[in-house]
This record gives C-alpha cells, structure tokens and sequence, in this order.
C-alpha cells in the first residue's frame, strides 16, 4: 500500500513521509531517526547539526533572490505517540508503521499514524532537498521527546539558531494558525499498600473497557469522550462500596497525553455476592454505555470469569485508591473567558496501574494560565495526599502567550485569504506546542504553527487527510516566497 501513498501527491512529501515512518522513532528512543535525519542533511551537502541532547538541525542558504529575507526557523519534532489497537500484533521498537489509503485520507493499520509531527518533518524535508522552491535562509529544527517531556525543546540551548521567525508545523486544522498554546505539567500519586491472602469461597473476575475513542488530552478533551480509567474505577467504586470487591490488579491507559482508551482490572467476589454483583455489573454498565451513547457508540465493559489470584489489595489502601480517583478532576476544568471555545484548563487522568502492592496514578494537567495550571495540580495533589499518596511534580512546561501583532502573522493571514478565499482561523490551541519552550530561548523570535487536518492524533484512530495537505503544501511554499525583507 505504500507503493500507492508514494504516488499520491505531492509526492516528494508523501515519499519523505514514507521514509521516516519506516523507522522506529519511539519518543526518548530516537536514535535511529536522529541518524537517518543527519545522515538526510549531510546528502544534501548542507550543514547538519547534532546538538548535545539530540536535537538535528540543518541549515540551507537562501534560494537566488531570497538574500535579503529574514531568516526562518522551520521547525518539528521527529519522535511520535505509540498506541495500538488491542488485537493488532505490531512492535513498535522494531516495525515501520504500516499505512493505506482509505477515500481522502491516509491511515495506519491498528496502529498510530505518526503524522503528529511526521508530516511537517516531511514537508521541512522537502524544502531543503528542493531546488525550485524559493525560500530565504532557513534553519530546520528537529526536535527529539515532544511527546512526553519536550525534552528537546527544552534542552535546547542558545545560539544554535540565528532566524527572526519560526514556522512550527504542528497545527492539526489546515485553516488554523495557531499563535498560542498550554503549558502543562505532569502530576503522579503514588502508594504502597500491604497485600492480603485473598479470601476463601470467592470468585474473580477480569474487567475490561475498551473500544473508546481515546485521542489527543489537550486537542479531543473538550469532546466528552470517555476517559477508560474514570470509567472502571466508577465499577470499582460501586462494587466495593455494595460488594466489599477486592481489587488484585488494575492497568489502565499508557500514555500521559493520550486520553486512555482502555482499562483492565482483575476483582475477587465473595461467592455469597456473586448474582447479585453481576446484575448490578450490568446494570452499571448499561447506564454509563448510555449516557456515552453519542461520543462512544464502540464502548465495551465486560465482566469474564478468572483465575483466583492469591493475593488482593487491603480493604483500607483499597478505599483510599477508589475514592481518591472518583475525586480527581478529569477533562475541562475551565474555560477561557476572553475567547469563545478554548479550554483554559484541563486534566487527563492518563495511566493507573495497582499490582504488587504498589499503585500508580499519572496526570497531565494543562492550561494557558500559570496560575490556573497550578491551581488544578494543587486539587489533585489535596486530593491524593489527604489519601496518603506520595505526589510528584514533574516535565513543568510554559505556555506560549498569543501576540495578534507579529509580522508574519499578517503574511500567513493575507496569503491565506488570497488563496483560499476565505479568512483563517487565528487561534490559540489547548494541546502543548514546543513554541512556548522555544520562546524562553529565542524571546525576540516570533513564532507561529499551521498544518493539515490530522484527525484521532494519539490514537490508532489517527489519520491525515490528503487534500488537506496538498493545500496545506501549497500554501506552505507561498509563505516561504512570501518572508518579510530584513531591517
């Protein structure tokens, strides 16, 4: 199937797409596409740059004509989400992402697309091995650990880069220019707890939800979609409080910016309860599938018959765990007052696994407001320290404040209405753009984000659309002939 995406156009993009999806390139395990990018560079004879964190940029002369245009930071992160459907059999750390097309739109089979960030990397590609697209000086910025840390962005130090604009190409809507982003910070609870002999005369049971839709916690968390680990720990709560359910195990969600699809838990009965859990079981299930009717209509909760475990949660810690994640805010906390729509603030409770004594329970808290941001990570730390959960701080990322009076701004404004006869839509995005980061390193640069429609990021649901990006091409190649003159 690949054959036919390379054709497909334009196809200098969908061939530089191709190549890097190829290779494994796993968030903090990005050497192999670190090497292909340097070895990419270095073909083209320009200058290639490894900095100490692994970060690659190359940087390529202004094209004849473009001497006197200020310098521009093309920018994109190479690592991508690792996510799969339950029942595809695929290694991450081994095997190129296998793609088809379906009508308009390309997709990867089970499995993450990888066009969050690959599409803009690809594109930046094909502006530097290009000889008939006009450009100014440019330098290329490719990130490493977008994905869970931004650690690239973040180590990045100055003077690496001299451009006046950065271009990010990050933007999932190919008629949004995003001049704004959340900052975040990830909040983990964890807790020991002392295993007890699971009782006699009992039966055990696997839950499962899955078949959620998942996506991205900053873009997809406005949508009401359902959140894998508020769902089963809604059972959870329910059987210990009419059942005294014991919990053996719970693993649930992966990633801490992707909302979890899918939670697991393995529960002990005693047998006296057993009819009456399992109509209750289904009873509960029947209400949350309805109230989620509209955004989840793929939604399983199952109940399956299991091994007995030989040791279970203590009733104590147990009532501490499911409370404690039946208080804690998930999804939209606030919303932001000056402009219609955006989500201010917000939680995605990412990943719970309880096994062998221990529980761990990770959040990604964003916003636009510092304050805001800590306000929220200050709820759920009360909320898990009064549960005697131990509460770290980690990955404190800034947000990226909107400017409306950038230069390039009225470029990318002007450009967009001429050539598709209708205004753009100038925003700030609640997901975590590395634009932020980049600003505390290079203040003077002004900075913006476009790209083509990505839709179901974070998930195996992810998928490009390819009019989209040949527009989002065709108008990506108009802003580069179209760069301001330096002073």
């Amino acid at each position: 199937m690949n054959t036919t995406i390379r054709n497909t156009e334009p196809k200098v993009l969908w061939n530089n797409f191709s190549d890097i999806n190829a290779i494994p390139r796993p968030s903090k395990k990005e050497e192999r596409i670190v090497a292909f990018m340097v070895a990419f560079g270095k073909k083209l004879g320009l200058e290639t740059i490894v900095d100490d964190i692994q970060n690659v940029i190359i940087k390529k002369p202004a094209s004849k004509g473009m001497e006197n245009r200020k310098t521009v930071v093309l920018q994109s992160h190479l690592d991508m989400v690792h996510q799969k459907n339950n029942d595809t059999v695929f290694d991450f750390e081994t095997e190129g992402i296998q793609m088809e097309i379906k009508e308009d739109w390309i997709h990867a089979k089970g499995t993450t697309l990888g066009a969050d960030n690959g599409i803009g990397v690809a594109a930046i590609m094909s502006v530097l091995e290009a000889t008939d697209i006009a450009h100014p000086a440019i330098e290329a910025l490719f990130t490493i650990d977008e994905e869970t840390g931004m650690t690239g962005a973040m180590e990045l130090k100055p003077g690496y880069l001299s451009g006046d604009i950065l271009l990010n190409l990050d933007t999932e809507d190919d008629d949004e220019i995003s001049i704004g982003c959340a900052g975040g910070i990830d909040i983990t609870a964890s807790l020991e707890y002392d295993e007890i002999s699971t009782p006699e005369n009992t039966s055990a049971y696997t839950i499962t939800v899955n078949g959620l839709q998942g996506g991205h916690s900053g873009m997809d968390i406005h949508k009401g979609f359902g959140n894998a680990n508020k769902i089963i720990n809604r059972i959870l709560f329910d059987g210990f409080d009419n059942f005294e359910m014991q919990i053996a195990e719970v693993k649930g969600g992966n990633l801490r910016n992707a909302i979890p699809r899918e939670s697991y838990a393995i529960v002990v009965v005693k047998d006296k309860f057993k009819a009456a859990f399992e109509h209750e079981f289904d009873f509960i299930s029947a209400t949350i599938k309805k109230e989620l009717k509209v955004q989840e209509i793929d939604l399983n909760i199952s109940l399956e018959n299991t091994s007995l475990p030989s040791k279970v949660m203590n009733p104590e810690a147990q009532e501490k765990l499911v409370k404690s994640i039946y208080a804690a805010h998930n999804g939209v906390y606030t919303m932001v007052a000056s402009i219609p729509n955006l989500v201010e603030t917000s939680n995605n409770i990412a990943r719970i696994v309880v096994k062998d004594g221990n529980v761990e329970i990770a959040c990604l808290t964003r916003s636009f407001s510092e304050s805001g941001k800590m306000d929220l990570a200050n709820s759920l730390r009360s909320v898990f320290e009064l549960a005697n959960f131990s509460v770290k701080t980690s990955g404190d990322y800034p947000g990226w404040e909107p400017d409306t009076t950038t230069e390039i701004l009225t470029v990318l404004k002007t450009l967009y209405i001429e050539l598709f006869k209708e205004e753009p839509n100038v925003m700030a995005c609640h997901a975590g753009l590395e634009c932020g980061i980049l600003g505390t390193h290079y203040p003077a640069m002004e900075m913006i984000s476009f790209g083509p429609t990505i839709r179901g990021a974070h998930s195996p649901d992810e998928r490009v659309n390819i009019s989209s990006t040949q527009k989002f091409w065709k108008y990506f190649q108009e802003i580069l002939k179209n760069i301001p003159v330096k002073a």
